[in-house]
């Protein structure tokens, strides 16, 4: 009888995990384009990803919490901060509080192979673009129509009809910037949505030239071993 062969194990089973840098991942969309809730989904869906946590110069409001919500911190510190290249973005916000990125929780999450989700409008993913072109994905969410949009922002319910119509402005000219990003989602179906993200930030992930540890991975790619 012939001996019983022996089955090496599945390769699946075996193979290390290749070390990664993350990515940067923009999501952005007109007001009522979704890019809030989609944002949230994948945070919460996927483990291997983390929300940005902006800074600002605004007081800390009842329930916010300092770390999660944002970096509470005086205009000095802010534009200390700015100065020494410590802001991947920010922005002066109705001309009176400041909002920005920190760049090193950003950039060490980027190293540790975590993906960091922005939830931003055009010219901050133009910011960010331009200090971080490697690291950053770009996507933008549109409307399947102008008026299923103005319907999104009545449904909420928590805005006046003035600001309604300040949003529905402020629209016409985020959507006029869709040509800055590399990807184009109509988010008509919400779960359809979050699954073509994810496809997104899974395609990105395998990029080689984020594969830290793609070399020492090939090197032992040969007999004996």
């Amino acid at each position: 009888m012939m001996p019983a062969r022996t089955v090496p194990p599945a390769a699946a089973d075996t193979l290390p995990a290749l070390k990664r840098r993350g990515v940067m991942l923009v999501l952005a969309s007109p007001p009522g384009g979704g890019k809030t809730t989609i944002t949230r989904e994948i945070a919460k869906r996927d483990p291997e990803t983390v929300i940005s946590v902006s800074a600002t110069t605004r007081q800390q409001r009842p329930g916010e919490v300092e770390g999660q919500h944002y970096y509470f911190v005086s205009k000095e510190k802010f534009e200390l901060m700015i100065k020494s290249g410590d802001m991947l973005e920010h922005a002066l916000v109705y001309n009176s509080q400041f909002y920005g990125t920190p760049r090193k929780p950003v950039e060490k999450a980027l190293s540790e192979g975590r993906d960091v989700l922005f939830d931003i409008d055009w010219q901050g993913n133009r910011t960010l673009s331009e200090m971080a072109r490697d690291d950053v994905v770009s996507v933008f969410l549109l409307p399947p129509t102008w008026d299923e949009l103005a319907h999104r922002l009545h449904n909420r319910a928590r805005d006046s009809e003035e600001e309604i119509i300040r949003r529905l402005g402020k629209a016409r000219d985020e959507i006029a910037h869709y040509r800055e990003f590399q990807y184009i989602i109509v988010n008509n179906d919400l779960e359809e949505s979050i699954a073509k993200v994810q496809a997104i930030l899974e395609a990105e992930r395998q990029k080689r030239n984020r594969l830290v540890g793609i070399q020492a991975f090939v090197d032992t790619l040969k007999p004996g071993n």
